[in-house]
């Protein structure tokens, strides 16, 4: 056992020769951190400000050092009770977010770097079962290191790169040390088993953008091959992941290559062929990837082989007949928008054509239109930028298209304040294909899109200035090229208001998302003050337009926009939030839920007090979110509604209402109370 490093070298005339070296540096800074620990554990509550910076320094020299991992982790809850974390969020750890430590670490700043370090080996300790805290058990502290390392896996396997090197200094290889030492003591397996697990949670939800999660799986598959990196024998559901990229089928199992695959096809029989197109139809549909063999497959059968399509695409009797009735334009679309590059696109088509929107009027020739389309250089240099030259930015975009068609609630904001944006080209896709269409050639083509609010016409080109700050880029090509104009357009919306009372989304929202967003608005927050009004009647109103129990049984006909106060794990307020309710309906167990669209890129998330957004397991559909009723209520602040369509709020319990305002007031509403917030209460 090694020597305790508080006390190694301190003159005690050890002469075991085999007693470990300990670092004379590291014993000196331990020393300085010990003894900047007691003083800040003995200092008064008032002083204790000034006694962190000298622990905070200490801690970062002794990070910096051989072996500072394990000295930390030795002294992490000593600086825990010390009061190191008191008044940051590390001084909760259960609701600290497995998906911000990468970032925190990669800030460039010694303090926050020195705390995340601080605060993951503390968890080390709690998992070993060496320090306590009231808010994290063992298990769980172990749950959120495995789940911190899986986001950051490439960390545990490659070097610093030249950018990293430039940009973090020293601190790269911190974070490696860091990384590397929690590895060590929780073991790869459980980081396998909780990547995996992240891994089909999201893909579950249907993204159009799944890169990132094709790059884990890529680097995942080569790790699992290099036999100096021990993954451990775990990951159950990882052979389906890497099978349906790498290996789908027979023709296919040793990742032979593109061109290598392309020559097989051309010598297979029809059986062969068929079982090809079963089999990677399975593996599409199952895990919502799609392997670049399956695009190469797919082409090979248009050119050669047209009637095993609609096996190779895994469509349903509305598929068959939308691709019966309009095979060349279907072929069109493959030759045109499916490459190895683009394969993603082809989960985009197959469900596509399994909405039958084909068949509306407008649809087909607005494809067709789309096909021909030549694109701007404003909107090629962007895609080019973006995405590569190869394929070609009209490839692209069409495919980027036949993946909003067919997955409207796959799309994704990015790391972007354009949730406006997002949620009106995803309800234009589920709900006005045409519509978009059309936006799409205004982008490509002419580099403007003119809108109207009440009667007046808005152009982008005159909107300078929007919510977000600098052009996105993290976004899949539809919406790269349309919302920068969306979002000036939809500030500009905004600036029209200027000057009402109220929240200017009663007449934007209407304006910019369609007629179908219903005229009657609801709010119950006061805009001037920030306060809680008339909460009692915002939520019995809310009831009355969406519950089946009170609105007459009326099921939901088109999707509406509404705004949430998204809260975090603590339930402390974050932000308003852009959502689209889809549709309310009771879940398997008989459960009344709100089932509804975030644009977020991610539904599932815990928004704390109990209230847990469901993506799966609740009866949703792909891409949509799920509460019970009453906690969507709790986070609801603005619904529209049918102004001519009361339903009946009288008729809500009142135990029902005062079950949704302890929500509220334990949560985003705890400062927004005024002495008499209900009416009638």
């Amino acid at each position: 056992m090694d020597p305790d490093p508080g006390t190694a070298g301190d003159g005690s005339g050890s002469d075991d020769a085999s007693a470990p070296v300990v670092d004379p540096a590291l014993t000196s800074r331990l020393a300085q951190l010990d003894h900047a620990t007691a003083a800040l554990r003995d200092a008064p509550e008032f002083t204790k400000n000034t006694k962190v910076r000298r622990v905070l320094d200490a801690v970062h020299r002794v990070l910096g050092q051989k072996g500072g991992c394990a000295a930390i982790r030795e002294r992490a809850g000593a600086l825990d009770d010390a009061g190191l974390f008191a008044g940051t969020d590390w001084a909760h750890p259960d609701i600290l977010v497995p998906g911000f430590v990468g970032t925190s670490l990669r800030s460039g700043q010694d303090d926050i770097v020195t705390l995340e370090a601080t605060s993951e080996l503390r968890l080390v300790a709690i998992a070993a079962g060496e320090h306590t805290h009231p808010a994290i058990d063992p298990d769980d502290a172990k749950r959120f290191l495995s789940q911190v390392l899986a986001m950051n896996l490439e960390v545990l396997f490659t070097p610093p790169s030249e950018a990293e090197r430039v940009r973090l200094g020293k601190t790269a290889y911190v974070i490696r040390d860091l990384f590397g030492y929690v590895a060590e003591q929780i073991g790869y397996d459980s980081v396998l088993d909780e990547l995996v697990d992240e891994i089909w949670r999201i893909l579950r939800q249907r993204p159009i953008q799944v890169d990132q999660v094709k790059a884990i799986v890529t680097r995942i598959a080569i790790y699992r091959d290099d036999p100096s990196v021990d993954l451990g024998a775990s990951g159950q559901g990882l052979d389906r992941l890497i099978t349906a990229l790498f290996g789908t089928t027979d023709a296919c199992r040793e990742d032979p290559g593109v061109e290598v695959y392309r020559s097989r096809l051309e010598v297979m029989d029809a059986g062969g062929l068929q079982f090809e197109a079963g089999g990677f139809a399975r593996a599409m549909h199952d895990t919502g990837l799609v392997s670049p063999y399956h695009a190469t497959l797919v082409r090979h059968l248009t050119e050669n082989n047209a009637h095993l399509l609609p096996e190779a695409l895994g469509l349903s009797e509305v598929g068959r007949t939308s691709l019966q009735r309009y095979p060349e334009l279907v072929s069109r679309l493959i030759i045109e928008a499916v490459h190895p590059e683009t394969a993603q696109c082809l989960y985009g088509l197959a469900l596509m054509l399994d909405r039958g929107i084909l068949h509306q009027p407008p649809i087909v020739p607005s494809l067709w239109r789309q096909i021909a389309l030549t694109l701007s250089d404003k909107a090629s240099e962007r895609l080019h930028a973006a995405f590569g030259s190869t394929p070609s930015p009209e490839a692209r975009l069409l495919g980027g298209l036949l993946s909003m068609l067919g997955q409207p609630l796959g799309v994704g904001q990015g790391d972007n304040p354009t949730c406006q944006s997002a949620r009106a080209l995803s309800m234009w896709a589920y709900n006005d294909p045409d519509y978009l269409l059309q936006m799409v050639v205004w982008a490509a083509r002419d580099d403007e899109i003119v809108m109207h609010f009440e009667g007046k016409a808005l152009s982008s080109t005159d909107s300078v200035s929007g919510v977000a700050t600098s052009d996105p880029i993290d976004l899949d090509p539809v919406s790269l090229l349309l919302v920068p104009y969306l979002d000036r357009i939809y500030a500009e919306m905004v600036r029209q208001c200027a000057g009402r009372p109220g929240d200017p989304h009663r007449w934007v929202n209407p304006e910019f998302h369609g007629w179908w967003s219903a005229r009657d608005f609801h709010i119950d927050v006061d805009v001037e003050t920030g306060k809680l009004t008339d909460l009692d009647g915002f939520l019995r109103q809310f009831h009355a337009s969406y519950h089946p129990a009170y609105n007459g049984d009326q099921p939901l006909i088109h999707p509406q926009p509404a705004g949430v106060a998204v809260t975090d794990s603590a339930a402390r307020y974050v932000g308003w939030h852009a959502i689209t309710i889809l549709r309310v309906a009771a879940d398997p167990d008989g459960v009344m839920r709100v089932y509804f669209f975030n644009p977020n890129n991610d539904s599932g998330q815990d928004w704390g007090d109990g209230v847990v957004v469901g993506t799966a397991g609740n009866g949703e559909r792909h891409g949509e979110g799920s509460l019970p009723f009453d906690q969507f209520a709790s986070r609801l602040y603005i619904f529209h509604a049918d102004p001519l369509e009361n339903g009946e709020p009288h008729n809500v319990p009142s135990e029902d209402i005062d079950r949704i305002v302890g929500f509220i007031e334990r949560s985003w509403g705890a400062d927004r109370m005024p002495d008499r917030s209900r009416s009638g209460s």
